[in-house]
């Protein structure tokens, strides 16, 4: 006779709360190296006016200032090969394993930015080191996302796969709100003077005290069943010749991901240096601005994951690209005009509500459209190649646009082309799947 456990609705009830104290804990322990990821970049942009000072001299301040926004949107292009080599190593070796990977190898880029002399002190070399910092940088954030995404996905209830994987962008809105929070501290607290001098180091020598506590969370990271229940583990060529495979699904959500990611870089990467350089704000309120952005976002994101596991996430996608395309220049437009903190404001948190919109549905459809055996590789190539080609370039884009045309509201059109891009690849993508699948 087969003796039999009854659980009484308390222990339900314990049980349930176990499993949600796991989940939870699970979802801040694999994002915290994103923090980290995000936040170096998001310093980098916002202290570029210094860095470009330091590292850039050309006589000329527009100039060196688009060499240092290029030399941030250069790390961007090592992502590519970051989700090439890093997402196959975690796609065979696991995701714990290459999550801890990724993370020394951000470690690496944080340091070297906050250490190296000026150019005045070394000369060439040192916007030579700044360059491979960020290429560093960028080889371990090429994988970042899509390791975390797809470790989210993996250990997600069924119904709540997209209240899950969108923490992986709220973990980078934390990380944005912090980063903007203490460069207001540190800009209000020194003078310009010191800024320049070494005030600008101090967001930078913070992220690097954070990294040794960060490699003690993500220790504890346990590997998805998903992962160990899978028979097969592919090497490295066969994960390339499946994404050769699957190539149009790569290119779908490559095309796809090119409105989140240029809606991210404008509304938290460039909007202190728009609104102090181009709006002639106080770089106080621009700072102040990114840190609701990054608290917005950080409130919608969950939210609109959840909202997707309801409704779906087409209608959420069809929306928020319908939105972006017809009001980003409008509400540029508007808002330089007649500059003010204000107007600022309602445009940046307006663009991101349609950034969340949008972000909350993606990450999780992009997860599921990619087939799991290759499904970091996949994910992270397809928004690497979006985040290298047109989002992580967003600030020099813009920057140089502003210049070339006069107009600037011009980042505006930027945000609506893109938003255009990423429907279309949408809906055009949407049905030659469908084919395939009645031809199947």
């Amino acid at each position: 006779m087969t003796a039999q456990t009854i659980l009484t609705g308390g222990d339900i009830a314990k049980v349930t709360a176990e499993k949600k104290t796991s989940a939870f804990k699970s979802i801040f322990i694999v994002a915290s190296g994103n923090f980290l990821e995000m936040f170096d970049f998001m310093v980098f942009g916002y202290y570029a006016t210094y860095i470009s000072k330091a590292f850039f001299p050309t006589g000329s301040e527009f100039a060196s200032l688009l060499l240092t926004l290029m030399t941030f949107g250069a790390g961007f292009l090592m992502r590519p090969v970051g989700a090439l080599v890093l997402g196959a190593y975690v796609d065979h070796h696991g995701r714990r394993k290459g999550l801890l990977l990724v993370l020394g190898l951000m470690a690496l880029g944080t340091l070297a930015i906050a250490i190296t002399p000026t150019y005045e002190q070394i000369g060439l070399a040192a916007p030579l080191i700044i360059l491979a910092g960020r290429l560093v940088q960028g080889l371990s954030a090429g994988v970042e996302v899509g390791g975390v995404s797809v470790y989210l996905n993996e250990i997600a209830p069924p119904h709540r796969k997209g209240f899950f994987t969108s923490w992986q962008s709220a973990s980078q809105q934390a990380a944005v709100v912090f980063a903007a929070l203490i460069g207001l501290i540190v800009s209000t607290s020194l003078s310009p003077e010191t800024m320049q001098a070494w005030g600008w180091r101090i967001p930078f020598i913070i992220g690097c005290v954070m990294i040794p506590f960060l490699f003690i969370i993500r220790r504890h990271v346990e590997e998805t069943e998903a992962f160990l229940n899978r028979k097969e583990h592919p090497q490295i060529g066969q994960i390339m010749r499946i994404i050769g495979n699957n190539w149009g699904i790569v290119l779908q959500g490559a095309l796809m991901a090119v409105m989140t990611t240029v809606f991210f870089y404008m509304i938290t990467a460039y909007t202190p240096t728009f609104g102090s350089k181009v709006l002639n704000l106080g770089a106080g309120d621009a700072l102040f601005v990114t840190a609701c952005v990054g608290l917005t976002n950080f409130i919608m994101l969950p939210v609109m994951g959840a909202l997707s596991d309801k409704v779906g996430r087409r209608p959420l996608l069809i929306t928020a690209t319908v939105l972006g395309a017809v009001l980003a220049y409008p509400l540029m437009s508007w808002l330089v005009s007649d500059p003010s903190f204000g107007k600022l404001l309602a445009v940046e948190l307006l663009l991101a509500a349609i950034y969340a919109t949008y972000n909350g549905a993606f990450i999780v459809y992009l997860t599921e459209i990619i087939p799991g055996h290759v499904r970091t590789v996949g994910f992270s190539l397809a928004y690497s190649m979006a985040t290298a080609i047109f989002g992580g370039f967003t600030p020099a884009i813009s920057t140089a646009l502003i210049g070339v045309t006069g107009d600037k509201a011009i980042p505006g059109a930027w945000c609506a082309a893109a938003a255009v891009i990423s429907l279309l690849a949408l809906l055009i993508g949407s049905r030659i799947n469908r084919r395939a699948e009645d031809q199947a």
